[in-house]
Parts: structure tokens; sequence; C-alpha cells
């Protein structure tokens, strides 16, 4: 991306913080506190046990591949969407929607002509899966999220024909899976969020959708919709302590957000994923206010 800059200190001193501001300030120290409680309440992660679903066919260029789709009440549920409504979504942005899905280690079987073959576990939650069932643009917006998220995971291109098994709902035998033992909190959705005494612009850049959420007490991640870009040229970035800009080529985008933790600018990075377009950054916290 850019190199990561200290804004000028003035940017960061005498800050009048607006209500949103203020909002978004009190949920995430709520937030953290819940996090920090579970990490020493709770396990890390939880062990579950998919059951079946169905099972694809497609190829690498290493051979053949099988895809269990299973499914498990341990799972989170995807937000509770009307097709219509989940389509108009995908149109307006793509990455505004996620299928929480358990993602399994590869296991090494044998298919029905006795060929050795590579298969993987994929698991989303019950309820979700028998919604599924009776729709085939749910089933077939699973299996591309799915092989997308085994193609980013494992460094693993797919050939994009697949095709359903008949009367085989799983290949092999579908092993427990550990999954985070509860959700990573999510703050708040920061769009329309801007610095106190910055007018909204009515015409110029596109301010993009900010999603932020502590994955750790010491670690803040932000993800920056930029769907209109297909890689990370022309993009700038700077990090102040508490406070993020981004600029986006010929004036596409333009962010500049207050965050009301203290973050180590000279340890956070920055990547964008092509895929989804978006631009990703982990910032690790000096320390939390008190």
């Amino acid at each position: 991306v850019a190199d990561l800059k200290l804004l000028v200190p003035e940017l960061n001193e005498a800050e009048t913080m607006s209500a949103e501001t203020a909002r978004f300030e009190e949920l995430l120290l709520q937030a953290s506190k819940e996090l920090q409680q579970a990490q020493t309440s709770r396990p890390e992660s939880t062990q579950i046990q998919p059951q079946p679903g169905f099972c694809i066919k497609t190829n690498s260029s290493e051979g053949k591949v099988f895809i269990n789709i299973c499914h498990s009440p341990s799972i989170p549920p995807p937000a509770d969407l009307t097709e219509d409504e989940l389509l108009q979504m995908l149109e307006e942005d793509q990455a505004g929607f996620r299928i929480p899905m358990s993602l399994g280690e590869p296991h090494a079987e044998m298919d029905a002509k006795g060929q050795g073959c590579t298969a993987y576990d994929v698991a989303v939650n019950s309820d979700f899966y028998r919604r599924m069932q009776n729709s085939d643009f749910l089933r077939e917006l699973v299996i591309t999220i799915a092989r997308e998220g085994l193609e980013d995971k494992y460094s693993l291109p797919l050939n994009p024909e697949w095709r359903i098994l008949k009367n085989r709902p799983f290949l092999g035998s579908i092993s427990q899976q550990n999954i985070r033992s509860q959700q990573r909190p999510r703050i708040q959705e920061l769009g329309n969020l801007y610095m106190p005494d910055s007018p909204r612009p009515e015409k110029g850049p596109e301010k993009p959708h900010l999603n932020l959420w502590l994955e750790a007490p010491d670690l803040l991640l932000a993800e920056i919709d930029l769907p209109k870009l297909e890689g990370a040229l022309g993009l700038s970035l700077e990090i102040g302590e508490n406070r993020l800009v981004m600029g986006g080529p010929q004036q596409l985008y333009h962010l500049d957000a207050y965050i009301p933790l203290r973050i180590s600018c000279d340890e956070s990075k920055a990547a964008f994923h092509q895929k989804r377009k978006q631009l990703m950054v982990a910032m690790p916290l000096l320390s939390m206010p008190s």
C-alpha cells in the first residue's frame, strides 16, 4: 500500500468528539472488557463434530478434490435476509454479506474408483443449512464462498466447474473441528463517521464503508470496502495514534476516521484483498484507555 505515517500531532490533540464518535468509543471499550473477560473465563476454541450435508466434486492441478458441505449448530448463522434483500446487497456491496464457515484441514481419501483424492470439510450453521436446502441460489452462494475460502486459506486454485454428488452426502470421514469459542465483537459500522469541524462534502471522493473489531485486547482490525478498485495501486494510508486516513487513486475514495484507542503506528500493517476488494488493516494497540 503506502507508507504508514504518523499524522501531525495537531490532529491528535484537542479533538472534540461528536456524539457518534463518543458512542463508538463506549461500544469499543465495552467490547474490549467483554473480550478480556471471555478470554480468562472461556477456552479460546471449542471442538465441534459437523454433521454431513452434501458433497461437491471438483479438481485442482494436484488431482480430484471433494468438498463436504457440513453443518453444526455451533457455527453462528449469517444475517437473516430474504433472497431479494441478499441479491440487492450483493449488487450494491459484494463484500457486505458474510456466511460464517469453518474450513477444515485437507484429508487424503479414496474415491469410488479407488483412486487417491483430497477432501475438505466446510461447516455452516445448521439452521442456515436447512434453509439452504430449499434454495438453489443460497446453495450456489455457499459453494462459491466455500471454494474461495479454501483457495485463500490453502493457496489452492480450484477448477470453477463442480457438481454435487448424488446419493453421497460426504466423502471419507468428517473430522472434528476447532472453532472460536466466542465471535469477535463487531463494534460499529463507521461508514458515515466524520471528524468534528469537517463538513461532509456534497461532491467529491466517495467515503468507503469501514468495519472495525477487536480481534484481541491489544489488536484492532479494520476492513475498508473498495469495490471500485482492482488493486492497491494508488492507495495511500496514514495511521496516527488515534486516526486513520486513507485516500484512493484518482480521488475515488477518501476516509478520515477518529479511533479512540492508542495505535502502534510503526507496527501497523495493511494489505489489499483482491477478491473481496477490501483494504485490510491490522493495528496493534499501545494500551487500552482507562
